[in-house]
Formats: C-alpha cells, sequence, structure tokens
C-alpha cells in the first residue's frame, strides 16, 4: 500500500472554478475524477485504488482561495502480483481537459497549504525523538523526500514528477534495456576507449654490457635457487633418517650436501632436454652409439642426476598447516609459485592490450583436480589461466585451477567462477585503462559492466546462453554475411553469419563491417579482426614452449610437473625481455646460449662423471671400416692414463664377476680401449664377441 501527498498548483481565468471537482459518492467503490490539466496517470496495470477517508464531501463545489494551495493525498493499492519496486508512477500535463485520460484514485483528504504546514510541523516533531530503526519499522512514508518536494515549493505536478523519476529504481533499469542497432544506416561512432594510464616498461636495470645469461637470472635469482637447494638438502635428510635401514646398501646412501652450482647444473640439464629428445631419461646418458650424447655424462653423472631429482623440493613440510595455508592442494610448489607470480608482475608493466586465456599442462596420474577436456589436443593436465600481454605474450601472471579451493581474491567469491578468474587476475591492473579480450568461456554482460565501472575495456567471444544478453539476438535466422547488433550504454553485442554463428561482446566497437583481402571481396567485423589479432597470444605461447617442453619428460609427482613449468613460463618471460630490449637470437638460439653461459658459470668438475665402463653396445660401423689401434694421448693429470678393454669387460672370470683389464690402447675411431692383441681383432671382425 503506497500513500502520495500530491500538490495541485492553483489555476486562474476561467479554469479557477473547474480546479478540484469531487462529486457526491454514495459508496466506496466510486471514484474522484480530477478535470484539472494536472493528471495522475497510473502505469501498473491491474491495480485498484479505494478510499479511505474524505474531506470537504459536504461542500464539494467550494472553490478555495487564489493564494491556497491544494494537497490530495491519495491511497494507491497495488496487486498481489506486483511487487513493491516494480510499481512507478508518473504525472503527464495536456492543455486539452477534454481528452485527458481519466485516471482513478481515492482520496483520503484534500488539505490546504496551511494545514498541511501544521501537519507536517507536526510530523517533525514527532520524528526527533524517534529513532532510524523505529522510523523503518513504523513507517513507509519517505518523510525527507516530502520535506523536499512539498514543504514551500511552487513546484508543478509535472517538475515534481521529473524529480521523482531521477531516484527511482524504474529508470535506472530502463537506461540498461538492450535498443537494436540499425545496421542498414550509418552507423555511430565506436564508444571511445578509456585513457590508459600506464605505460609498458622494464622495471629493472639491465647492464648493456653484461652477458645474455643476466635475463634468465632476474627470475631465477639466487634468493630462488638458494630457497631450493636448502629445502631439497632438507628432504634428503628427512628421507635418508626415516628410510635409513632401507638405503643403507643403496646408492642414496652415498648422498652429500647439494650447493646453488650445482643446483644451477642441474636446471641447465633440464632445460637442454627440452631440446634434445629423448622418450626415457637414461637415454641421455646411453653409451649406445645410435643414440649417445657425450655431452650429458661430462657434465652430470646419472646417478647424481637421479638422486637431486628425486629429493628435489620447494617447502618445508614440518611446518605445513593445512588450516591457515592460503593454497592447501599446492603448498608443496607454492613458495616457488608464489615467488615467481611476484616477480613477473614486477619487473614488467605490459602494455594496453591484455589477454586472459586458458592453458592445460599435460599430467596422467591421478589426481583430484586434474582437468579433462575432449576438444583438446592434450586433454589430461592441470589447468592454467594466464593474463598475457597481448602483443609480445608476456606472462604477467598465472592462477593454477585447483578446483573449488583455487585461490581467487575474496572481493569477488560473489560472481561466477569465470569472472572471479578474470578479476582476480586483473585486480592490479583496474582503474588504468587497460583492455581486455577474452573468449567465451569469460565473456558476459555482467563481467563487462564490472570491468567498465573500473575503467577497463573489454572485447570477445561470448555465449548466447550468458544472462542479461539480449532475448532477441538468437531468434532471428541471419544468412551468410549479415549482422545484428544491439546496444546497452557501452556495451556492445553483435550477432554474425559467417560459415557459422559468432557471438561477440565489445566495450569499444560498433557493428562496422570492414574488407578483408583474403578470398577475393569480403567483410567481416572490425571486432573479429582485433580479437583475432590479440587472443591468439597465449596459443602462441603454448606453441612456444611445446616445441621445449621439459614437463614432459617422465614423473609421478605433480609439484615436480608444476614447478617444470613454471621454470618454462620464466624462461620464456626471460626471452620476451631479452627481445624487448634489442635481442635479435631466435627462441632456440637463445635457449642454447643460456645453457652455455649456466654451465659455462656454474659448472664444477666434481659433478662430472668418473670411472665409467666402455658401453656395452659396440659401433656397428666397426666391421666395415678400416681402423687401426693408436696409444691413448696423455691428459693433464695423468701421462699414460688407461682404459679398460671393451672386450675384456664383457668376459666374467670363474666367480661370475666381471673382468676388469686395464689398456694403453684404443681404437680412436670406434672410441674404446683395446687390448692389442687378440682383442683389437676380436671387437673389429665378430658381431658377438
Amino acid at each position: 500500500m503506497e500513500v502520495l501527498e500530491i500538490k495541485v498548483e492553483p489555476l486562474f481565468d476561467e479554469e479557477q472554478s473547474a480546479l478540484v471537482n469531487i462529486k457526491q459518492l454514495k459508496n466506496e467503490e466510486e471514484t474522484f475524477t480530477s478535470t484539472t490539466t494536472g493528471e495522475a496517470v497510473s502505469l501498473e496495470e491491474g491495480s485498484s485504488h479505494f478510499i479511505v477517508g474524505k474531506e470537504q464531501e459536504n461542500n464539494p463545489d467550494q472553490v478555495l482561495g487564489e493564494n491556497e494551495n491544494i494537497f490530495v493525498r491519495v491511497k494507491t493499492e497495488q496487486p498481489d502480483d506486483l511487487q513493491q519496486d516494480d510499481i512507478t508512477s508518473q504525472f503527464s500535463e495536456s492543455d486539452d481537459d477534454n481528452v485527458l485520460d481519466i485516471a482513478k484514485h481515492d482520496i483520503t483528504s484534500v488539505t490546504n497549504e496551511n494545514e498541511f504546514q501544521k501537519e507536517l510541523q507536526h510530523t517533525d516533531s514527532m520524528l526527533e525523538g524517534t529513532s532510524v530503526a523505529e522510523m523503518d519499522v513504523e513507517s513507509d512514508i519517505d518523510w525527507d523526500e516530502i520535506e523536499n518536494n512539498f514543504s514551500g515549493s511552487e513546484t508543478t505536478v509535472s517538475e515534481q514528477s521529473s524529480l521523482d523519476s531521477d531516484n527511482n529504481d524504474a529508470d535506472l533499469l530502463q537506461s540498461r534495456v538492450w535498443c537494436k542497432v540499425d545496421t542498414t544506416r550509418q552507423l555511430s561512432p565506436s564508444p571511445s576507449r578509456f585513457q590508459f594510464c600506464g605505460a609498458s616498461s622494464l622495471n629493472i636495470n639491465i647492464d648493456p654490457n653484461g652477458d645474455i645469461l643476466q635475463f634468465f637470472n632476474i627470475f631465477f635469482d639466487d634468493v630462488l635457487v638458494d630457497m631450493i637447494t636448502t629445502e631439497t638438502n632438507r628432504y634428503a635428510a628427512q628421507c635418508l633418517q626415516a628410510h635409513q635401514s632401507k638405503f643403507c646398501q643403496s646408492h642414496c646412501s652415498q648422498w652429500h650436501h647439494t650447493t646453488s652450482n650445482e643446483m644451477r647444473t642441474f636446471l641447465a640439464i633440464i632445460i637442454l632436454q627440452g631440446i634434445v629428445c629423448k622418450p626415457e631419461q637414461q637415454l641421455f646418458w646411453s653409451k649406445n652409439p645410435l643414440i649417445t650424447t657425450p655431452f650429458f655424462p661430462k657434465i652430470m653423472s646419472y646417478r647424481r642426476f637421479v638422486m637431486l631429482k628425486q629429493y628435489l623440493h620447494f617447502s618445508d613440510s614440518g611446518t605445513y598447516d593445512p588450516e591457515n595455508h592460503p593454497s592447501p592442494k599446492l603448498n608443496k610448489i607454492w613458495p616457488v609459485f608464489e615467488y615467481l607470480n611476484e616477480k613477473f608482475k614486477k619487473v614488467y608493466t605490459p602494455d594496453r592490450d591484455i589477454t586472459i586465456n586458458d592453458s592445460l599442462m599435460l599430467f596422467k596420474e591421478r589426481l583430484g583436480w586434474m582437468q579433462y577436456i575432449l576438444l583438446e589436443r592434450i586433454r589430461f593436465g592441470f589447468k592454467t589461466f594466464m593474463l598475457c600481454e597481448s602483443k609480445s605474450g608476456y606472462i604477467w601472471s598465472s592462477l593454477i585451477y585447483t578446483g573449488k579451493a583455487a585461490v581467487v581474491d575474496e572481493d569477488y567469491k560473489e560472481l561466477p567462477i569465470s569472472s572471479q578468474i578474470v578479476m582476480s587476475l586483473l585486480k592490479p591492473l583496474l582503474n588504468k585503462g587497460y583492455c581486455l579480450t577474452t573468449d567465451s568461456f569469460y565473456t558476459c554482460p555482467q563481467l563487462a559492466d564490472i570491468l567498465i565501472s573500473h575503467t577497463t575495456d573489454t572485447y570477445g567471444t561470448v555465449k548466447l546462453v550468458r544472462k542479461e544478453m539480449p532475448p532477441n539476438l538468437k531468434m532471428k535466422k541471419l544468412k551468410k554475411g549479415e549482422i545484428m547488433a544491439y546496444q546497452r550504454g557501452k556495451v556492445t553485442v553483435m550477432h554474425w553469419k559467417d560459415k557459422k554463428d559468432v557471438i561477440l561482446l565489445s566495450t569499444v566497437h560498433n557493428a562496422e563491417m570492414v574488407d578483408v583481402e583474403k578470398r577475393g571481396e569480403l567483410k567481416k567485423p572490425k571486432v573479429v579482426i582485433d580479437y583475432n589479432d590479440s587472443m591468439g597470444v597465449v596459443d602462441k605461447v603454448d606453441q612456444h614452449l611445446s616445441h621445449y617442453s621439459i614437463p614432459r619428460m617422465q614423473g609421478k609427482k605433480y609439484y615436480k610437473k608444476v614447478f617444470f613449468h613454471l621454470l618454462e613460463q620464466a624462461f620464456w618471460n626471460s626471452y620476451v625481455l631479452y627481445s624487448k630490449t634489442g635481442g635479435q637470437r631466435k627462441h632456440l638460439e637463445y635457449r642454447i646460449v643460456v645453457i652455455e653461459k649456466m654451465i659455462e658459470k656454474y659448472h664444477l668438475p666434481q659433478f662430472s662423471s668418473k670411472g665409467v665402463r666402455p658401453g656395452t653396445t659396440p659401433n656397428p660401423l666397426r666391421l666395415t671400416e678400416r681402423h687401426f689401434p693408436d696409444i691413448i694421448p696423455a691428459t693433464e693429470k695423468k701421462t699414460n692414463p688407461t682404459r679398460q678393454c671393451a672386450v675384456c669387460s664383457t668376459q666374467r672370470d670363474s666367480k661370475g664377476k666381471r673382468v676388469r683389464r686395464e689398456s694403453r690402447y684404443y681404437c680412436p675411431d670406434c672410441d674404446v680401449g683395446l687390448c692389442v692383441a687378440p682383442c683389437f681383432r676380436v671387437y673389429h671382425t665378430k658381431a658377438d664377441f
């Protein structure tokens, strides 16, 4: 039930006598009709109005004085199925008294201005001793609005209605109604972009005379490498202590603490394995002439490499508290993930155009939050959401999806999960005029309105089933090349028919069509061209990283897979910074040079293999080529070095142990130690010796 106070301004001349015409009412169902120029028109259908009280009923034809204003109190009752927020009133003004629409209201009271002022003063005195809570409970009338609108005011009915509509929720909702864009006529200009307040820049000092390794060391600096080294040594000590009896006879009992230099050499081998691809890890140290890679055993022995990878660790399990940890499912890798994420943001400020998309990292072991996406080339694995610079592909921020426990900002918990991800990644860049490109998983009108409120533009593909989409957008079938658009404020939604239906949303584009040179005469929406140019950046990053994939190596520990993926991201970002500072090398050349610099700077001789037996697989060309024996050349440490004989080492003595026989001679072409007689002849004449 709503009570309205209507102020009727007195008129003059011949209209004064017909100001108010109150008919004698016989029962409560009769209505009051006003024939003045100020009419109250009820917009809602089905509303009914009942008379609660009548004043001046005994003298309905009485003409009021010229200086007295009339206040008519009307009580409106809404239908049961119509909510209070949906009720709106409109007051219209007309010069023709005979054609006015008759509005029917019940008159609760008719008073002059003096009586109304007394009543208002009485109300104010009552409100002085009333608390705000009591006012909310006992009264449904906005007395502040009544005082501002009626007390001592000469505002007409039409002017008063315009003031009321400014504060009406219905007008706010009406401004959010989708309006169809006439694409057959000249289009209005595209919505202007927000002013970009940031500046793309490298926020650290780079030595112009320094080597290329400094770019990778920006992310894997001494702090991070020392932390990994410390946690690896701690975890190895805990494992060996817990299983001391089990490892007493194994090679793991020979473990000794690693150092930062050895850890950097270990990382260099991991990165190199992404370039020199082999199906199994031990094949990198194989002595088979068909697949041998002599460089790996020269850098680090296979036994030491396996031990480092086995005990590689990144957090202290003894201090883990699942109730207070920000991401319990990522607790084993969280220190490295958090450190690199902050480093990515701190080192570089991206340009205006940015992109958010997801990437799937291969992992097939059992894990509760592992994703399965049928349409992806890699169908099983971890889903990572990345915010990248559209032009260069620099990974500015990332988020690993772990189901409902995914780490998102608490300020956006009420939004859908896709919008939570966008706002969490984008939060430090809000209110700076950035322009975000997203695909249909993230884009929706609700997210666009939130970004606009933070002076951030966006565009991308969108699904028709999203909330607040124009209802008529999917009702009409379009022919190929046709476009239909709706606009709501700064947001434009377009439906374009190509081979398939393409639905797009943008805050910086209109429905403009531009010519495309490919395939003859062809027109595409301008937003489609811009979307294709900026959205493929994450796919570009995945493509570059897939060529030199590190996490594909075998392993069942999820946190080690995530670490190798973070290592790839850091290496890619270092290459982007190298290119932005004038570097001319390609990605592969950059990787090879960085690996060379790492081994040259951090490798120590004690990391290399020692006293290795000759390979059990002989050179297949030994039977066809002409080979000659030679003396093993002297080295810095030995003037008369020796090697194990490749033939004798395959024999066993009476006790079943391998025969160990050293020789001063070897075959330079086969690079194996051999006794001059008879082993040299046997090795080069018999297929099975």
